[in-house]
């Protein structure tokens, strides 16, 4: 995957105001380039931090925010306070900014130097109350935005700093995200439907349809050789089944597994796309469902959902390029089947064929099964169990008039005994705050059956994300109880009508 915090950068805007003269300026613009500093040096903070010169006039703060807004290689801003800066200054720029925004209520010094402190001390260090003022004037005009207090030395503000980067970073991604879906969704599934018109308006995401037959000249299009070379790779990667070894004698379905990840490679380059669907109900001129093609290409950054379900595409590429570079990974990922056992109660989560390998550190094993939904020759597929450690799975649903996402903490779990018979790839987790109380807040929200699973990122930089775009997000934690949850919808709902006008 290509690392998509290249060529992208947060800018960081210090207020401050002429009234201190040009001695306690020149102060404030060396200070406040030594906080940006110590934000970009933070290794954990994935984007750089570009130092602006201090803002001490209305007119200088709105050509600031609409520069930001015109220049791409910008994904947010941060702004703090120095000294005193009169919140008015800011209306016009914070009316105008379009980009995501953290204030960060911080200060050039961590100790105060007691027995030295004087007015002129006082007057530089103003950001206790120059950050109330700013903090002030945001909320009044509606301005979303991520709060963070603490100096920008400290690990955990650095932290806290770096999750909100990732989730400015995302929805940079959305605005130029293209997802091509090859055929309709599952026919008569009503949560795979959606609003595509405004899930651009909403989210900044391209959403269209290609014919399957498309897909099958580009995959008819790969050359031997390029197939011989991939199938090498994948003897080479995968505990490969021997009858799909060089000597097997159901090698041809690897070597067209290999092209169809090739064809669709080449399709979704060539096409400038993030992500992509497809749907068993409509194959058109392919052999196979595509399982071990999609598996790949998810493990290389790209979102999928399947059977059309491009809103769940759109978050496993999101999730992809908010994680990229911790560890863990993310994939489509469906609530399958149930142990329901008491006190040991569990979810199988799995997919007809495609479950991303970056949930595992183990090496999976390439095997060929019957599928027997589709009406095409056995597809190949990358088989494993999910590694054990925290997750999150987040789902996407449209609720008429806007976006609804649905995150539920969980932890991954190995299986309580081998699966020797389940021919595809899974994990197992034990929902927050039990298995009861989150399939209950989750039927009670509405939410989706196919989600992306991340064990990358946590709770906080969805949240972050949510509050960037202005979405709903419904979150089912340690501390949730089912009666709270369905408070907590109701005024959901009400808020983001409100929020829309009329």
């Amino acid at each position: 995957m290509k690392n998509p915090f290249e060529g992208r950068e947060i800018w960081f805007l210090t207020g401050s105001q002429g009234l201190y003269g040009p001695e306690t300026l020149d102060q404030v613009a060396a200070q406040s380039q030594e906080v940006a500093r110590l934000l970009d040096d933070a290794e954990q903070i994935p984007v750089p931090v570009v130092w602006k010169p201090v803002l001490t006039d209305r007119d200088a703060i709105r050509r600031i925010a609409l520069e930001a807004n015109a220049d791409d290689a910008c994904v947010g801003v941060i702004v703090w306070m120095h000294t005193f800066s009169p919140a008015k200054m800011w209306i016009l720029g914070l009316d105008a900014l379009a980009k995501p925004l953290l204030h960060l209520h911080t200060q050039a010094n961590v100790e105060l130097p007691w027995s030295s402190i004087d007015m002129d001390f006082m007057n530089l260090n103003q950001a206790a109350h120059g950050d109330r003022e700013f903090g002030y004037i945001a909320t009044r005009l509606g301005t979303r935005r991520t709060t963070v207090v603490g100096h920008a030395s400290h690990e955990g503000v650095r932290d806290r700093v770096a999750r909100w980067a990732r989730a400015a970073t995302g929805w940079a991604e959305l605005h130029s995200l293209r997802l091509a879906r090859f055929g309709d969704n599952m026919r008569d599934v009503a949560v795979t439907e959606g609003d595509k018109t405004e899930a651009e308006l909403r989210l900044g995401v391209s959403v269209n349809t290609w014919g399957v037959n498309d897909l099958v000249a580009a995959v008819d299009a790969v050359e031997e050789s390029a197939v011989d070379a991939l199938v090498a790779e994948y003897d080479e990667l995968y505990d490969v089944a021997p009858e799909l070894g060089p000597d097997g004698d159901r090698r041809e379905s690897l070597r067209y597994g290999a092209r169809q990840e090739l064809g669709l490679r080449s399709f979704l380059e060539a096409g400038g796309f993030g992500a992509f669907t497809t749907s068993f109900e409509d194959l058109g001129g392919l052999r196979q469902l595509p399982g071990l093609a999609v598996q790949r290409l998810m493990a290389d950054g790209y979102g999928f959902g399947a059977e059309g379900d491009w809103k769940t595409a759109i978050l496993v590429r999101v999730a992809k390029v908010m994680g990229y570079g911790l560890p863990g990974g993310a994939s489509l990922m469906e609530d399958y089947t149930y142990e329901l056992t008491p006190g040991k109660e569990k979810i199988l989560g799995a997919h007809m064929l495609e479950v991303c390998p970056s949930l595992t550190t183990a090496k999976p094993t390439l095997e060929i099964h019957p599928l027997g939904i589709g009406d095409r020759e056995d597809p190949v597929r990358l088989r494993f169990t999910a590694d054990p450690g925290p997750g999150l799975v987040v789902a996407m649903s449209d609720m008429r008039e806007r976006f609804r996402l649905v995150a539920n903490v969980v932890e991954v779990v190995e299986p309580d005994q081998e699966l020797p018979k389940l021919p595809v790839a899974c994990a197992v987790w034990e929902p927050e705050p039990s298995f009861a109380v989150s399939a209950e807040c989750w039927l009670s929200a509405g939410a989706a059956h196919h989600t992306v699973m991340t064990t990358a990122l946590t709770l906080d930089v969805f949240e972050d994300l949510a509050e960037i775009a202005g979405i709903e997000l419904a979150v089912i934690d340690q501390g949730t109880t089912s009666r709270g949850f369905r408070t907590e919808l109701r005024v959901n709902q009400v808020h983001h009508r409100l929020a829309q006008g009329f």
